[in-house]
């Protein structure tokens, strides 16, 4: 799901995907997310079991339950950034500032203390919104890369071009726009064929 429409759902609606390794430890987290309107898949896993759990689940967001074992949390919120394409949040019984430290290393995107309504509702807030422009911005590189890539192998025919041909670099343009448009094909394709 795209995450403009994950982030018009933090009003209800979140598919939120709960782990930790003890079940019983679920149980108040998973509450205070249905009071909010969410729906929620409780899952006492292992790290191991965390990628058949997000491709299963399809969460819009994981929470991880910290419950007495740190590594165990962290290695949890390691894999779901790992494999999980949503927000990940930790939620804490008591504060913890090694932990947050910790997870913030790993990607968290929020952590909610207490758990509770108003700390886990503030800390999706964070996330699902954070986790969206993240999203935006990781595609914008993306794009920005891939323009980048395009023009140095429009840039190496050229020079190719310019070489075999003893014309210069505008006249080298020319050929490669003529044949593209000659061929109805793409600038850079025709540029790939000739580096």
């Amino acid at each position: 799901m795209a995450p403009e429409s994950v982030v018009e759902k933090l009003g209800g609606g979140l598919r939120a995907l709960v782990a930790n390794e003890d079940m019983k430890a679920l149980d108040g987290a998973a509450e205070v997310l249905r009071s909010l309107g969410h729906e929620v898949v409780a899952r006492a896993i292992s790290v191991a079991g965390v990628a058949d759990a997000i491709a299963e689940e399809r969460p819009d967001v994981a929470l991880v339950k910290l419950h007495g074992d740190d590594d165990h949390a962290l290695g949890l919120i390691e894999e779901l950034i790992e494999v999980g394409d949503c927000a990940v949040v930790a939620l804490l019984d008591s504060g913890d500032a090694d932990f947050v430290a910790r997870a913030a290393k790993r990607g968290v995107t929020a952590y909610a203390h207490p758990v509770d309504r108003g700390s886990v509702r503030s800390a999706l807030e964070i996330a699902v919104r954070r986790f969206a422009e993240l999203s935006e911005l990781s595609s914008a590189v993306e794009e920005l890369e891939d323009a980048i890539g395009r023009r140095a192998t429009i840039e190496r025919a050229k020079g190719i071009l310019m070489e075999r041909h003893d014309i210069s670099d505008r006249d080298a343009f020319e050929m490669l726009r003529g044949q593209a448009r000659s061929s109805n094909r793409r600038v850079f394709d025709v540029a790939r064929e000739v580096s």
